[in-house]
Order: structure tokens, then C-alpha cells, then sequence
């Protein structure tokens, strides 16, 4: 058994979209450090191109705003520039609205699904031949996309349909498992707890209160996120098909209250 390499990504291509900050440059940072080779893409060129500086030389910026098909288009036929193929595609990229049952707006249900839901399923078919063209049964292209722990159990602040489209992106990701498998791409996800981002700015803001509410005794840290990511993304995630980690300290499966002074995600 060759455990040296098991959680090696040397020699493997990986986009990130919304890899620029929080989450999306957690998983960029692992990767790289892993050895893969990783663009990482956001709707904010300078941002985008300021990370990939201070990330290395083996990460490259592809600014695109994905929020439509065109977009999602825009950024494969981008990849498509640079690279024969593609090894990983972490869907990271996502939006966030919160608003009143009474007065919650269309504009708001439409930015977050369409990000958050739309996106994903339609970057993952632009990226499809990119996907499959070096993978093999031995060596299977990976798809990960974040959704959250707000798709798994409802958490006290109004956001409607952001916790609406993460339950969809796990089921989502059940349905393109069960195809891309046979084109030996291979779909998980992860469901990301209280971790600091400018989502989550209770988690980034007052760490030590929101830490109080979970299990664990903290929020999640770089580490932490990274470790999971290179798991799936690596030979050792090559078993594992169609499954959601979630990666948040205790809150779903190891709470025994549900008193919280603060959302324990708030969004990824």
C-alpha cells in the first residue's frame, strides 16, 4: 500500500471557482501545497489575480462571473485555452440573501439559486469533455461542490433560498454522480460549517462566540477545510462516489440543543 502518494495531487490540473477567498482559497491553498497545478476563478479580476500572486506560481487567475450559462461557457472555453484536459472542478462559487418571509424578494431567490444551484450543473457540463478527456478508471477526474450544513438542518436566520439551493446542490450531487460515473468523473461534495469568510462574518468576526455553539469547541480552520478537499480529490477519495462530507465541527450530528445566539454557518 502506497500511502506516500495517496493524498498527493503532483501532476493533477484543478479549477476552483470562487477561489479567491474564504472556502474556495482554503481548498486553492491545500492544492497547491498538494502539488496540483490550480486556477482558481472569480467574478473580481484584481481579487482573483491578487490571490493567485500570493499563492505561487502553480496558481493562475481566470476571472469570470458565473452566475449564467454563458458565463459558465465563457470560463470552460477559458480552461480549454490553457489545458487539454481537467482533473478537478471544485464548484465553490456561491451567493447568500437574507430577508423577512414577508418581504423576501425574487431578486433574492433568483442570485442565490442560480449561483449557487445553476451554476454548478451548468459548469460541470461546459467542463465535461475537459473532465474526461485524461480520466480512467484508475486515475477518475473529480467534480466536489460545496454546499452546507444549511441544506442538512435549518439554522435560525431568514435565509430562504440559500438553505433551499444547498439542499439541492447534495441532491444535485447525487444525480451527477450516478452519471459521470460511467465517464469514470466521480461527484462528492462537502457541507461546510461555521469556518471565517466574508459570508460567514460571525464566524470571521467573533470566532470565540461562535466556537461556544459548536461541539468541537471552535469554528473550522484552513486546515480543516484543506484536509477533506485533498481527501476526495486525491487517490484516496477514488471510492467515493455521490457522498456529502460535512465538515463542521458536530453541529449537525453531535448538537444536543438547538439554542444559537449566532448562525453556526451563515453561509459558507
Amino acid at each position: 500500500m502506497d500511502t506516500q502518494s495517496l493524498f498527493s495531487l503532483a501532476g493533477r490540473t484543478a479549477l476552483v471557482t470562487g477561489g479567491s477567498r474564504g472556502i474556495g482559497k482554503m481548498i486553492a491553498s491545500g492544492f497547491v501545497s498538494q502539488g496540483a497545478k490550480v486556477y482558481i476563478s472569480s467574478r473580481k479580476a484584481d481579487m482573483c489575480e491578487a490571490v493567485a500572486a500570493e499563492l505561487g506560481p502553480n496558481c493562475i487567475a481566470v476571472p469570470q462571473d458565473i452566475s449564467t450559462v454563458d458565463g459558465c461557457k465563457a470560463l470552460a472555453a477559458t480552461m480549454a485555452e490553457h489545458e487539454s484536459s481537467i482533473d478537478i472542478l471544485v464548484n465553490n462559487a456561491g451567493a447568500a440573501w437574507g430577508e423577512s418571509f414577508e418581504t423576501f424578494p425574487e431578486a433574492g431567490w433568483d442570485k442565490v439559486m442560480n449561483l449557487n444551484v445553476k451554476s454548478i450543473f451548468f459548469l460541470t457540463q461546459a467542463m465535461h469533455d475537459l473532465l474526461k478527456s485524461s480520466a480512467s478508471a484508475e486515475q477518475p477526474a473529480k467534480v466536489i461542490n460545496i454546499a452546507s450544513i444549511d441544506g442538512l438542518r435549518p439554522n435560525p436566520w431568514e435565509t430562504y433560498s440559500y438553505q433551499a439551493s444547498k439542499a439541492a446542490v447534495i441532491n444535485l450531487t447525487r444525480r451527477l454522480a450516478a452519471r459521470l460515473v460511467r465517464d469514470d468523473i466521480l461527484v462528492t461534495g462537502i457541507a461546510p460549517g461555521a469556518f471565517a469568510s466574508e459570508m460567514n462574518k460571525a464566524a470571521r468576526d467573533q470566532s470565540h462566540v461562535v466556537g461556544k455553539h459548536v461541539p468541537a469547541g471552535r469554528i473550522g480552520n484552513d486546515e480543516d477545510m484543506a484536509g477533506v478537499a485533498i481527501y476526495l480529490a486525491a487517490r484516496s477519495g477514488n471510492y467515493v462516489v455521490g457522498e456529502t462530507i460535512t465538515v463542521d465541527g458536530g453541529v449537525v450530528h453531535a448538537l444536543l440543543t438547538d439554542s444559537w445566539e449566532f448562525d453556526p454557518a451563515g453561509g459558507h
